[in-house]
């Protein structure tokens, strides 16, 4: 039987690049340590992270020990915090921590894994509308929170420790909005005693948020609202002695307000 000429390139043509494939193949097998870790981060400063990643790990698989798969690790966490895999770099740096408690590079480990949870499903579309921060999963937020604390903590002389404690500033007035957003919440639902506890939250939890003039006002109006007159009088006094134009000391409310003036009392 005749073979055609057209398909009988094609046969040619696969066997050439499986022949090519396994070359290819064969030589990654046996490429030392050096070349592998150049290909990897070559294709990381070029932005091709799934590349990077993929040397990395080819890297660590072939090479377990050493300053290589040491910095491969680190290199590997901030790939795939790159590629949004989270899961995936949280697990590499936390296990670089782990191995290596002592490395001369952990503090930037601590700081990749605070990272890691800050920008954690928080993409450039949520930032370009505006989506306000404390929508998110406050959860990662919790966490990174606390990486970072702990960072400054242990590191508090390094070049990291500057960017953590202002993006925990950030994060500290985050969390303290989410509960004054729940304040509000009970506040249209007349559940005083659980809008009281939100607010008194904020206060004990995050002393330093802006956040804690609307917190002092609604812990004011709650206790007048339960008839507890003396600690309504004695909050008002705190707010008035820190936040003395907030509006609520204005005696302007709660009055009848707009849907958006209801959905935000101390707007």
């Amino acid at each position: 039987m005749r073979i055609p000429i057209k398909s009988f390139a094609l046969i040619l043509l696969a066997l050439l690049l499986g022949a090519c494939a396994g070359r290819d193949k064969d030589r990654a097998d046996t490429m030392p340590v050096e070349e592998i870790y150049d290909l990897a981060k070559r294709a990381l400063d070029r932005g091709n992270y799934a590349r990077a990643e993929q040397e990395y790990k080819r890297l660590i698989a072939r090479f377990p020990f050493g300053p290589y798969s040491e910095q491969a690790q680190l290199e590997l966490a901030y790939a795939q915090y790159k590629m949004a895999k989270s899961d995936e770099a949280l697990s590499t740096i936390e296990r670089f921590i782990r191995t290596y408690p002592r490395h001369e590079k952990v503090a930037y480990a601590y700081y990749l894994r605070a990272l890691i949870s800050f920008d954690r499903e928080f993409s450039f579309l949520d930032r370009w509308l505006g989506r306000p921060a404390w929508t998110r999963d406050l959860e990662h937020l919790r966490r990174a929170f606390s990486d970072f604390g702990e960072l400054i903590q242990r590191f508090p002389d390094t070049e990291y420790a500057l960017d953590a404690r202002q993006r925990m500033i950030y994060l500290r007035n985050v969390l303290a909005q989410s509960e004054i957003e729940v304040a509000n919440f009970y506040l249209r639902r007349a559940a005083w005693v659980a809008a009281a506890n939100r607010a008194r939250y904020v206060i004990e939890n995050y002393p330093q948020a802006p956040q804690n003039a609307d917190a002092l006002a609604i812990l004011a109006y709650c206790y007048e609202r339960l008839g507890e007159k003396q600690l309504a009088e004695d909050t008002r006094r705190v707010l008035e002695g820190n936040f003395p134009n907030h509006p609520f000391l204005s005696g302007g409310w709660p009055r009848e307000k707009s849907l958006w003036q209801r959905l935000i009392p101390f707007g």
